[in-house]
């Protein structure tokens, strides 16, 4: 757990994070404009938590050795992650278990500070059904993937909390 805690606290760590969140934004845009896979507005609002996800990683680029730096990208990394994978699991029920009484918006509804849909159309507008499974590997679906991959991310922003709680062992050189 030290060397967790240790890992965290350089720049390497929060970097692979960053990569992991741009890697997916970069699939969920493949599978946008080159696949022309409409996205919908559940699609839309787990983008923007994976969005949270590399800024929580932005945020702790800047001075991991810092505690309050890296505790702000640890919070924010694990709000995120917790979001996104509420968000999928909510997606993954508009798709295998459909109700005319559970359906998702049918425009995406942002904060109007931030209207992300209207600022890059191209990245946060929906045009597609929530409910339709327009892609899938190895039998899951793109949201239940989804679920894996923030439910992974938590269990891996878990580990590094509780990493760092470990008291620093001072060395015998």
């Amino acid at each position: 757990m030290q060397m967790l805690k240790t890992f965290s606290q350089r720049r390497l760590s929060w970097l692979l994070l960053l990569v992991f969140a741009v890697f997916f934004e970069g699939c969920a845009l493949f599978f946008q404009h080159a696949m022309n896979l409409a996205p919908c507005v559940m699609c839309i609002y787990e983008r923007i938590a994976m969005f949270g996800i590399g800024i929580a990683a932005l945020v702790g680029l800047i001075a991991p050795e810092v505690s309050v730096v890296r505790w702000s990208g640890l919070a924010l990394w694990g709000y995120s992650a917790w979001r996104g994978l509420s968000l999928a699991q909510e997606h993954v029920g508009y798709q295998f278990n459909p109700s005319p009484f559970a359906t998702c918006d049918l425009f995406v509804k942002l904060p109007a500070w931030a209207p992300l849909n209207q600022w890059a159309p191209w990245l946060f507008e929906a045009y597609g059904d929530c409910s339709k499974v327009v892609w899938q590997f190895l039998g899951q679906s793109m949201p239940q993937w989804l679920v894996i991959i923030f439910a992974a991310n938590l269990i891996v922003w878990a580990v590094i909390v509780l990493a760092q709680f470990v008291k620093s062992t001072s060395s015998r050189y």
